[in-house]
């Protein structure tokens, strides 16, 4: 790898430990990749913030890591955490979880990371542009900024994330080039897609399909922001899918990002991912919508369908700060909680202690968390579309099991 004389001054320890550290780790990566140089990158999302997943292990390491005293040096944002960073204590997180968890906050926060955490970074003022070179972590904000938005970052760890956000650098190899950013399948959707399930479903199928590919989807006439968002989770989550094109909707996809000679898809039903996706349980505790973090049209479309009911069973609605702050502020918040729902911020199920907190089946619209809750949080899982989640909230049950 080539560096310039400041890059080698950093590598060298002549900004702080914690600089050289996050230096040796990045020149490792670009080194096993393949990488020539190095970039800057305008904005940071990093993962492991959960306590659930770190452990007191990864609570060390970050100690270590913040005792160095060096800050992040460009706009860094953080994953969902394992619990309401306001609220946990009104929806019976665990204290001495929740005390846990806000240690890894403050460790965060003492680097100089923004305490924001959330799966979607683009709804809560990190929208990187177009060709953006960025160092994000969480699966489906990686594939969303580059198949949506066009900007470029690899799948990073939380720690290559750290590191990007401790020196602003990231090395060039991956998504970063133009050439490892075309398709190497062309996906045919001969089915109607509706509902965000049926995009979770639709991921969930071609994840399995791809693997870490990228796949070019044709027909597929229009999606919406969070259709999309949620075709990207399911297949970062059932494969490491980090980029998609869709025809005439993607805005890399009139620029011929297709291989020669690439194998072809066909879609013709989504049963296979509905089926694989649910697990044989009637009695549902818990429902949670959000998953990647809902946006304000989601939050509208919940209200609408929670408009003069009363929830039987634990409704989550997992969003950022900056929405729900928007949806408290336009009255939408108070009419989603007058039905005994919950809006979060800062968290998602699936990095939730749910099992500790004695929630043992779930429903969701999310083809990401119906992936993730039986392996992750032990759940048995119901999976379809909004107003089936509404209506187990509201009866307790799923359809008419």
């Amino acid at each position: 790898m080539h560096y310039t004389k400041k890059q080698k001054s950093m590598l060298n320890g002549d900004e702080g430990k914690g600089v050289q550290k996050a230096m040796e780790i990045l020149s490792a990566l670009g080194k096993i990749y393949g990488a020539k140089r190095f970039i800057p990158v305008e904005s940071v999302q990093v993962s492991g913030v959960s306590y659930k997943n770190l452990g007191e292990e990864g609570l060390d390491l970050l100690n270590d890591w913040a005792e160095y005293g060096n800050k992040a040096r460009v706009v860094a944002f953080l994953n969902p955490a394992g619990m309401d960073l306001v609220n946990w204590e009104t929806l019976g997180f665990p204290q001495e979880f929740a005390v846990k968890q806000l240690r890894v906050i403050d460790v965060f926060k003492k680097m100089g990371l923004q305490p924001k955490c959330t799966c979607t970074p683009y709804l809560a003022g990190n929208k990187p542009g177009f060709g953006a070179h960025i160092a994000w972590s969480e699966s489906s904000a990686v594939s969303y900024a580059n198949s949506v938005l066009g900007a470029r970052t690899n799948r990073e760890s939380g720690i290559s994330a750290l590191s990007s956000a401790l020196t602003g650098l990231t090395p060039e190899y991956g998504l970063h080039l133009d050439v490892n950013r075309k398709a190497d399948y062309i996906v045919k959707v001969k089915t109607g897609l509706d509902s965000l399930s049926d995009f979770g479903a639709l991921g969930y199928i071609v994840g399995k399909k791809v693997g870490g590919g990228i796949p070019y989807f044709k027909g597929i006439k229009c999606a919406t922001l969070e259709q999309l968002k949620s075709l990207g989770a399911a297949m970062a989550a059932s494969g490491s899918v980090a980029m998609y094109h869709i025809e005439n909707l993607t805005p890399e996809a009139k620029n011929n990002p297709v291989k020669k000679d690439i194998s072809q898809i066909i879609i013709e039903e989504l049963t296979p991912g509905y089926n694989a996706l649910n697990t044989k349980t009637n009695k549902i505790d818990l429902v949670s919508i959000g998953c990647p973090h809902a946006s304000y049209e989601e939050l509208k479309q919940i209200a609408s369908n929670l408009e003069g009911k009363k929830v039987k069973t634990a409704l989550w609605i997992t969003t950022s700060q900056d929405v729900k702050k928007k949806a408290k502020q336009t009255g939408l918040l108070a009419k989603i909680e007058k039905s005994g729902a919950f809006v979060l911020s800062d968290t998602c199920i699936v990095v939730a202690p749910v099992w500790e907190m004695g929630f043992r089946s779930l429903a969701t619209n999310s083809g990401k968390a119906a992936f993730y809750a039986p392996s992750h949080c032990k759940l048995n899982v119901r999976y379809g579309t909004l107003s089936q989640c509404i209506d187990a909230a509201v009866s307790g049950r799923w359809g008419d099991d």
